[in-house]
């Protein structure tokens, strides 16, 4: 199977063949998938060098002009380090566009903390009107991709990671979806961490939500869940920084009592390199650990 980030090079090099509005603005990252799409429409393709700030203001730019800009790097890089450009070149000029991540919070150890951005969602919450996906799969990132693109004006971010839940899920409305039904309480696993999710939880009388989009948050489809077993208590699985969707969690159930648990990558710094795996069970995002952070805190009966 094929990573988010190659298929986001394929299908964005196949849609740069059909829609003459779209362009790609990259700061070397992923530049050698792109060298086709490059020979095939070089004034489209545009390659602005290590050069953060100058790839999200090049995109901001080329919206103005009325281009479908597509700016992409690594989380870091393409968030947290030009996020005064984000700021201005595309939320104060009102101007849209797609910004597409790659390495996720820690998906690349070896980079080390420079390449970790476990706070972007958080950061982006700070400005208004972005849309943001996370992808599970490929095929979710496929999907989502060609829906941002085809977005209108608006401003998307989309997140892809180098984990992937096994199987995909239709992502056709951007709603949370329902993955199980139970009474003793609600898990919102979002993007790749709905595989350990769904281990972790195996047996358990609980609900199960699947978030491959995560703003807007969708209100309707957790006071949903929470209603239907009169238990309002919330767990939020998320694989950036913990806690980034609790306030929105408990702004929609704020006409009901009700607890939540935001669960995620935690602040410390791992400054050991590590594998992708080991990142991901020292930050307790793994099954077992799920499963004992979980229960300890809804403590559902079995079934």
């Amino acid at each position: 199977m094929d990573t988010m980030r190659e298929r986001f090079i394929s299908v964005t090099s196949r849609l740069l063949d059909e829609d003459p509005r779209l362009a790609v603005v990259l700061a070397e990252i992923s530049m050698d998938g792109f060298l086709p799409a490059r020979q095939r429409h070089p004034d489209r393709v545009i390659n602005v060098g290590i050069r953060e700030q100058l790839l999200v203001g090049v995109g901001g730019g080329l919206a103005l002009t009325g281009m479908r800009p597509v700016v992409h790097t690594f989380a870091s890089f393409l968030v947290e380090r030009p996020f005064e450009q984000v700021k201005l070149d595309f939320g104060h000029q009102g101007a849209g566009g797609v910004l597409v991540s790659a390495s996720a919070s820690y998906d690349w150890p070896a980079g080390g903390f420079t390449h970790m951005a476990p706070g972007d969602v958080a950061l982006l919450d700070t400005l208004d009107g972005w849309t943001v996906h996370v992808p599970g799969h490929p095929d979710e990132a496929e999907a989502l991709l060609r829906h941002a693109y085809a977005a209108g004006d608006d401003k998307v971010y989309v997140r892809l990671s180098q984990q992937s839940n096994t199987a995909p899920r239709p992502v056709r409305d951007l709603r949370f979806q329902t993955v199980r039904e139970g009474r003793a309480g609600v898990v919102l696993a979002v993007g790749p961490l709905l595989d350990n999710v769904l281990a972790a939880t195996e047996g358990l009388d609980l609900t199960v939500l699947y978030a491959p989009t995560v703003r807007p948050f969708d209100d309707a489809a957790l006071r949903e869940a929470a209603g239907r077993g009169g238990n309002a208590d919330v767990v939020l699985v998320e694989p950036y920084l913990a806690g980034t969707s609790t306030t929105a969690a408990n702004d929609a159930l704020a006409q009901v009592p009700h607890r939540v648990l935001g669960l995620g990558v935690g602040r410390a710094e791992l400054r050991r390199y590590g594998t992708l795996d080991e990142h991901t069970a020292a930050h307790g995002l793994d099954p077992h650990s799920l499963r004992e952070r979980i229960t300890g805190f809804l403590r559902p009966p079995a079934r």
